[in-house]
């Protein structure tokens, strides 16, 4: 597709049909060298709440020869090492801006440590060797990138140790560094639960852990942790299999337990989205979570998909950035990369306002989202779209947003596209009738502007919507009365009656 010259913008900015720039994109990656895996994750789009475009990894296991002579296995560390070339080559290619490598338990512990380090500088990374503490760090603010009034401690489960991390009003806390990693966890695990809850216990009070934390909610890190979740929403049929954010009461820990004792290796395997490895340490992972939860007297706890490599990210924004909200900054970043024209999704919010006064914070800002992204599913198969805005509210890769807003996102999105109420998936309990009912009329009020301006900006500063007297009244300016029409009325019409309300389109 060629692109338009200057000259082609202005012709089209005097037709009134603006041109959409290609919003900046910034490429930045991670490597992070862990006990289990070499991986690498690039990012593309606004700082505050960038995108994955490529994640992988090479399970490498540098931390399994470390219970044998305290070294990193030749076999593993040549694997690690074939891993970080194929990576430094890659992030050269895909124009990486800021790359940054980071080596974690493994690298830290072995005696041949600083050998692996050197070797890969040869493949030109400059790899930062993390302290407990900065691992424990990095893992709090990378729940505070997603999480942004996340109050509790961060938990952080690698496969050579475990992180603590005390999160609260955006900045982390204390935190400490144990010796705790699915690696190690099968000897520690060798005299019973009892025995190695006591070891648990011992090890943190010797850190100072909990004194003053206790009853606070937990906040999951680690593919460990979302492999035990992943369990847990098998188990219990959840309709929407979203691991971030999803919420594990503390009563949820008993089915776990019981669960990764009785089924065997095969039957975890199976479970969709469940590796090998994860599933094979689900048992170790499920007691060291009991073990937890028991000594910290944990009330809750919640999944985070962000971590470690996300926290680095965030670490190095400045202040102005990370204030941003990430779910707004994302919805608006998708709204403009796939809008017709120009993106005014915050004029759609503007001008539907009056409807819906009251809200909640937390509904207005999914409102604001489901604004910003009023016209991503424009191109699909016409009989699809609703699905297609479906998905982008429920699976796609947003922050900031927890399950049941997921759900209203979702909702909005899909009425907003022409959906029909049958077509909506059943979400159970997840979200309360009248707000799902609620998301809905988000939607018919978002397709009206659309329809009504027909993508673009200018009409909805000659045109209001308001409820009165149980009327819903469009008004349209003296020299915009032909934006009426049939399709118009009709939507009208069709957000009236979920409104409870009687349609009224007045001339000025």
């Amino acid at each position: 597709m060629s692109r338009r010259s200057p000259s082609q913008c202005a012709r089209s900015d005097r037709l009134g049909l603006l041109c959409s720039p290609k919003p900046a994109v910034h490429r930045s990656a991670v490597i992070d060298i862990g006990s289990n895996s070499v991986r690498l994750v690039v990012y593309e789009g606004p700082a505050r709440a960038p995108a994955v475009i490529f994640n992988e990894k090479v399970a490498a296991g540098l931390g399994r020869g470390l219970a044998i002579d305290g070294r990193i296995a030749g076999e593993d560390a040549m694997r690690g090492l074939m891993a970080l070339r194929r990576y430094a080559l890659l992030a050269k290619h895909m124009e990486v801006k800021d790359l940054q490598c980071v080596a974690t338990a493994a690298v830290r512990d072995a005696e041949n440590g600083p050998e692996f380090i050197a070797a890969a500088a040869e493949a030109g990374l400059k790899i930062r060797l993390l302290s407990g503490e900065e691992e424990a760090e990095a893992a709090g603010y990378g729940v505070l990138s997603a999480i942004p009034d996340a109050h509790g401690i961060a938990v952080d489960l690698g496969g050579g140790s475990l992180e603590l991390a005390e999160v609260a009003n955006g900045q982390v806390g204390r935190r400490a560094s144990f010796p705790l990693g699915v690696l190690r966890l099968p000897a520690l695990r060798k005299e019973g639960q009892q025995n190695f809850e006591r070891a648990v216990r011992k090890m943190l009070r010797a850190a100072g852990w909990p004194d003053g934390m206790a009853g606070l909610p937990l906040y999951l890190v680690g593919g460990s942790w979302r492999a035990l979740s992943r369990l847990d929403l098998e188990l219990t049929h959840d309709p929407l299999a979203v691991l971030d954010q999803h919420s594990l009461p503390r009563s949820a820990l008993r089915r776990l337990v019981r669960a990764t004792n009785r089924l065997t290796f095969e039957e975890l395997r199976a479970i969709p989205g469940m590796a090998s490895n994860r599933a094979a340490a689900l048992p170790d992972a499920a007691a060291l979570l009991a073990a937890l939860v028991n000594i910290l007297d944990v009330p809750e706890m919640t999944v985070s998909s962000s971590g470690l490599r996300e926290g680095l990210l965030y670490q190095a924004l400045d202040a102005e950035t990370r204030a941003q909200d990430p779910l707004i900054v994302a919805a608006e970043f998708e709204g403009r990369r796939l809008a017709r024209f120009a993106p005014h999704g915050r004029a759609i919010t503007e001008w539907i306002a009056p409807l819906f006064t009251g809200e909640a914070p937390a509904d207005n800002r999914v409102r604001l989202a489901a604004s910003l992204l009023s016209d991503v599913a424009w191109s699909a198969n016409p009989d699809f779209r609703a699905e297609r805005g479906t998905e982008i509210g429920l699976h796609g890769n947003w922050r900031g947003i927890d399950i049941p807003g997921r759900i209203l996102l979702a909702r909005a999105l899909h009425a907003g596209f022409g959906g029909a109420d049958s077509d909506f998936p059943d979400m159970g309990p997840l979200v309360a009738a009248d707000r799902l009912a609620r998301a809905r009329q988000w939607g018919l009020a978002i397709r009206l502007a659309q329809r009504l301006t027909g993508g673009v900006e200018a009409p909805l500063k000659a045109s209001h919507i308001a409820l009165i007297d149980g009327k819903l009244r469009l008004s349209l300016d003296h020299g915009w009365h032909h934006l009426a029409g049939e399709s118009v009325e009709r939507r009208l019409r069709s957000l009236a009656q979920a409104l409870d309300a009687k349609a009224e389109l007045v001339m000025l």
